[in-house]
């Protein structure tokens, strides 16, 4: 049971991260990004190609993954979604949108790199044996860094004039506009931050296991429950969330077979909406 906790609070990790930016842009652009996992995938396949393909530095690699992530994730604003808000697209009109997008990046990827499975040329190296409980040096790292993003997120929101910025557009969008504050400029900061999260999750997914076309897809339904669970829009809480989807995924397989991982997720998710639909931080 420990095992599972651990592993729980691993995966968990890496759907708070990608599920902090889906509920940052949605708290902001007030609309679900159906395309957010196919980021997660692009930021994984990145980091492939630079360290794998092209033998860069894993480190380096990872970091550029991140920036041309959040960098496209950027220029679909400028070439779509700020489009969209000016002509006054309604949240089904978008949702729509990004659906399409995250078919268009999906297939796009399985153009480049196929179907196939891929791998990140790493030494595979014998984890720590702590009595009945096996953790290996890469579950470290993605909790490490997770922890690292995380804090970041609470700086930036907390201390930086950027991220007053968007909880002000998160709280009154309209207020926002009259404060003063250039909406589009943060509606940027938003999808950079929250892709490149994303990102950093999907990398750190490849470390775990491996990568595929379809894994930002998978991990679709984990993310929103976490961010529904927390309470959407608010990053605190998909923190939260995503660390008790982690631990009730892996500790369902306890009592069902591993398959039913996602159905866990999902139910979960179904009963928060029906109880709490605001989520267990929302307001």
């Amino acid at each position: 049971m420990l095992q599972l906790v651990i592993n729980g609070i691993v995966v968990g990790s890496i759907i708070a991260l990608a599920a902090i930016g889906l509920s940052m842009t949605y708290g902001i652009l007030n609309f679900a990004n159906f395309a957010h996992g196919d980021f997660l995938t692009l930021g994984a396949y990145l980091a492939f190609l630079f360290s794998v393909v092209l033998g860069t530095n894993f480190l380096t690699a990872c970091v550029a993954a991140v920036v041309i992530t959040a960098l496209v994730a950027v220029l679909y604003d400028l070439v779509i979604w700020k489009r969209m808000r000016t002509k006054g697209a309604s949240p089904v009109a978008l949702i729509i949108i990004s659906i399409g997008l995250a078919l268009f990046i999906r297939n796009f990827i399985i153009f480049l790199w196929g179907p196939a499975i891929k791998r990140y040329d790493l030494p595979v190296k014998r984890g720590m044996e702590l009595g009945s409980v096996v953790i290996t040096e890469n579950q470290i790292a993605v909790i490490v860094v997770a922890l690292i993003c995380m804090f970041l997120v609470h700086y930036l929101l907390k201390k930086t004039t950027i991220g007053k910025a968007m909880r002000a557009l998160s709280d009154n969008i309209d207020l926002a506009k009259v404060s003063g504050i250039d909406v589009d400029r943060v509606v940027r900061y938003t999808w950079a931050i929250g892709m490149a999260l994303a990102a950093v999750g999907g990398i750190l997914y490849g470390l775990l296991t491996n990568i595929n076309p379809n894994m930002g897809w998978f991990l679709l339904i984990p993310m929103f429950s976490a961010a529904i669970l927390g309470g959407i829009g608010n990053p605190y809480g998909a923190m939260a969330g995503g660390i008790i989807i982690g631990l009730a995924q892996e500790l369902s397989t306890a009592i069902f077979p591993t398959e039913y991982k996602l159905a866990i997720s999902f139910v979960i998710m179904i009963a928060v909406l029906l109880v709490r639909p605001q989520g267990i931080m929302g307001s």
